[in-house]
C-alpha cells in the first residue's frame, strides 16, 4: 500500500519539474529584459493596459466556466447533471482562456519585464510566472497515466486558484482604481 503514494510521487515529479522550470525561466526572462512597452496595438483602445484587463476579464470568465465544469464533471453541483457534452464545454472554455491569456503574458513580459516596485506589482509578476508554471503542470498531469484521482482537480484547483490571484492584482485592480 505504501508503494501506491511512492509511485504517484514519482508520475508527479517530472511535470512539477517542468512546470517550476517555466515559472523561474519567465520570471529571470522577464526580470532581464528591458520591457519595450509597446508590444502591439490594437484599434479601439488607447492603453494596452485597457486591453489587459479587458482580456483578463474574459480569461475570468472562461475560468469560471471552467470551475462550473469541473464541479459538475466531477459531480460537485447536485442541480446540474453531467451531461456528454461537458467535458466538451470543459476543455474548449480552457483552451479560450488560455489563448486570451497569451497575449496578457506576452504584453507582460516582452513590453513591460518582471517589476517589484511595489508589493502589487511583485505579487502580480510572481503569480504571473506562477501560472503559466502551474497551467504546465496541468496540462503534463492530463497526459500522465496512473494518478491518483485527486491530482487533476488538485492540480486544475492550484491552476484557477493562481489565475483569479494573478487577475485581482491586475485587471480588478486596475478597474477598482479609475
Amino acid at each position: 500500500m505504501s508503494q501506491a503514494p511512492a509511485r504517484n510521487s514519482a508520475r508527479l515529479l517530472l511535470p512539477l519539474l517542468i512546470g517550476a522550470l517555466v515559472s523561474v525561466a519567465l520570471g529571470v526572462y522577464g526580470a532581464n529584459h528591458r520591457g519595450a512597452s509597446v508590444v502591439f496595438r490594437v484599434s479601439g483602445f488607447e492603453h494596452l493596459i485597457v486591453v489587459k484587463s479587458w482580456l483578463a476579464t474574459v480569461v475570468t470568465v472562461f475560468a469560471l466556466v471552467q470551475l462550473v465544469s469541473a464541479l459538475a464533471m466531477y459531480g460537485r453541483i447536485r442541480a446540474i447533471t453531467p451531461a456528454p457534452w461537458i467535458s466538451t464545454v470543459h476543455r474548449w472554455s480552457g483552451r479560450i482562456a488560455f489563448f486570451a491569456a497569451v497575449p496578457i503574458g506576452v504584453f507582460c513580459l516582452y513590453g513591460i519585464g518582471f517589476q517589484h516596485y511595489d508589493t502589487r506589482v511583485l505579487l502580480h509578476s510572481l503569480l504571473g510566472c506562477l501560472f503559466f508554471g502551474v497551467f504546465t503542470v496541468k496540462m503534463l498531469v492530463l497526459t500522465r497515466p496512473g494518478l491518483a484521482g485527486w491530482v487533476l482537480p488538485a492540480v486544475g484547483g492550484t491552476v484557477f486558484t493562481v489565475l483569479v490571484a494573478t487577475i485581482l492584482t491586475s485587471a480588478a485592480w486596475y478597474f477598482s482604481t479609475r
